[in-house]
């Protein structure tokens, strides 16, 4: 399995993959909306994107999403890993793992001080996949939202 960096030239690979993910919580497809998304965050430089592909091939197995952010208390750069997506047939082939791997060895490059994330609270896959590649939960900090009204 080869991990690289979205470009372009995959939109037409990833917009299905990255419909599935929304679609997966509760989301309206949107392909030309979902397309539209991932080229901005692409040509703006505003995310990184990694795909997993098999080493013989060019389908992607899956994706993940991450966007940088700033610690103003340790005055270092932050990863928020937003995305994370593995096609239905390629589950429990370490997919995920490799994913995140490549994201780990991104944040340290960057000479990020962490990778956060977050997932639905009853996400017991998730929860297990990311306590065994080191994140622990955050007992510090409560996340709240603040919905913005676009009327």
């Amino acid at each position: 399995m080869r991990i690289v960096q979205a470009t372009l030239e995959h939109l037409d690979q990833l917009t299905p993959l990255f419909i599935k993910y929304r679609e997966l919580f509760g989301q309206v497809a949107y392909p030309e909306s979902s397309r539209k998304f991932l080229s901005t965050r692409i040509s703006r430089k505003e995310s990184v994107i990694y795909l997993a592909m098999p080493d013989d091939e060019e389908r992607i197995l899956g994706f993940c999403q991450l966007y940088p952010s700033y610690s103003s208390l340790s005055l270092k750069r932050v990863w928020i890993l937003n995305d994370i997506y593995v096609c239905e047939e390629a589950r429990r082939q370490l997919v995920g793992d490799h994913l995140i791997q490549a994201a780990k060895k991104m944040a340290k490059e960057t000479q990020a001080i962490r990778m956060r994330v977050s997932s639905s609270i009853n996400n017991d896959v998730a929860h297990k996949l990311y306590e065994s590649l080191g994140f622990v939960e955050d007992h510090e900090f409560k996340n709240f939202i603040l919905p913005i009204s676009q009327d």
